[in-house]
């Protein structure tokens, strides 16, 4: 059952990670409440654990250059991951208490999604497995991760909470302990040095890259945070909402399983003029429509907007020298999809309190630009040169 295959390996890690962070977005915020943080101060703890995982994408993941140093510092941030969600059930309800294991936990799950997408890429690039059908575990466990525990806090109480999340990061830090049949090595990585960060961003082709990841992803950012509340405010009820937004993430999914028949072909600047496209529409209907079963079919849609984005920036990085993969995925985690989200949710708000669904219309505009965008091609950002530091 549990073969170390790559394949295997890598989604087998994969889900217990994400089966734990399906526990964790969706329902921290509820276990706070229950052991008796105050609404205000709930908010400054997600914010904390948000800003520490967008920091330590900058700073901590991308010393780690070398292909095989990826499964060690894995593992080393898993068992940080364990050791913080111990701390939490432990640790009692103080403020300071919750914010330093906040700080612990998201030092540990911030790096763990790009290092565990450049493991998964290297063994894509060297043809041991598809990137979309290793991927597409994590989406279905943090499903399996906030339907569980759902059905478990509502027999056994917001106390499960933690103890959820627990045995996942459990199963995933034993998951890593063992090796994959064929472990990450590049035979040119004794030579190759830790390209400086800043060197990297300052690229302009990187630069491209992160406008259009920034601008695709941050166009969900009114969908995340005030979606559900203009769907009842519109009369949608709770258990359809949590339909749509299943339905969703099936359609991600799904686009996972079969991206690489779907995408074969397809050059990187066409996949994110596709998901541009998708966010025109996906918005705009999101904007206009009020009939909630015409919803589903406007739900699908997240297949183009969020997993062909995500998949054509994955396809871009992989074909990017060894030594940068972790770098690249770093600045993707860190900025797209962590610092200008959270500045885009911040301004959502602001935005739906004044024009209410009219800001999805704001975020549909955000795709025009990437039609006008070209990425240069990935075997000329390899000849470009980096500034670099030794490691």
């Amino acid at each position: 059952m549990f073969t170390r295959s790559p394949y295997s390996w890598s989604s087998q890690y994969l889900w217990g990670f994400f089966f734990s962070y399906g526990v964790y977005l969706p329902f921290w915020a509820i276990w706070f409440k229950h052991i008796g943080v105050d609404d205000s101060d709930i908010g400054l703890l997600l914010g904390l654990g948000f800003a520490v995982r967008c920091l330590a994408n900058l700073v901590l993941t991308p010393r780690i250059h070398k292909v095989e140093h990826l499964i060690p510092a894995l593992r080393g941030f898993t068992l940080l991951g364990l050791l913080a969600c111990i701390l939490y059930i432990v640790g009692g309800g103080g403020l300071w208490v919750l914010a330093a294991v906040t700080i612990l936990f998201n030092l540990s799950a911030g790096p763990i999604v790009p290092i565990s997408d450049a493991i998964v890429n290297h063994y894509a690039k060297d043809g041991h497995l598809d990137y979309g059908r290793t991927r597409l575990w994590g989406s279905i466990a943090f499903i399996a991760g906030s339907t569980v525990v759902g059905m478990l806090a509502n027999h056994y109480g917001a106390d499960i909470i933690p103890w959820v999340a627990l045995s996942g990061l459990a199963f995933s830090q034993l998951m890593a302990a063992r090796n994959p049949a064929i472990m990450p090595f590049d035979e040119g990585s004794s030579e190759q040095v830790r390209p400086a960060l800043w060197g990297i961003l300052c690229n302009g082709a990187v630069i491209k890259l992160i406008v259009v990841a920034a601008l695709l992803q941050g166009s969900h950012a009114a969908y995340y945070g005030f979606s559900s509340i203009y769907w009842q405010k519109i009369g949608f009820s709770e258990s359809m909402i949590g339909y749509l937004w299943s339905f969703s993430v099936a359609a991600e999914v799904m686009v996972f399983l079969v991206s690489k028949r779907l995408f074969s072909g397809w050059s990187v600047n066409n996949m994110f003029r596709l998901a541009a496209f998708g966010v025109l529409v996906r918005w705009g209907l999101t904007a206009t429509l009020t009939d909630q079963w015409l919803m589903f079919p406007v739900q699908a849609l997240h297949g183009v907007t969020f997993a062909a984005a995500h998949l054509a920036a994955i396809c871009y990085i992989q074909q990017q020298p060894s030594n940068h993969s972790v770098a690249l995925q770093s600045l993707y985690n860190a900025i797209p999809l962590g610092a200008v989200m959270a500045v885009l949710t911040s301004m959502s708000g602001w935005m739906y309190g004044n024009w209410g669904a009219n800001v999805f219309w704001i975020m549909a505009a955000m795709a025009f630009p990437v039609f006008f965008i070209r990425l240069t091609p990935p075997q000329q950002i390899a000849a470009t040169e980096y500034k670099t530091s030794k490691a």
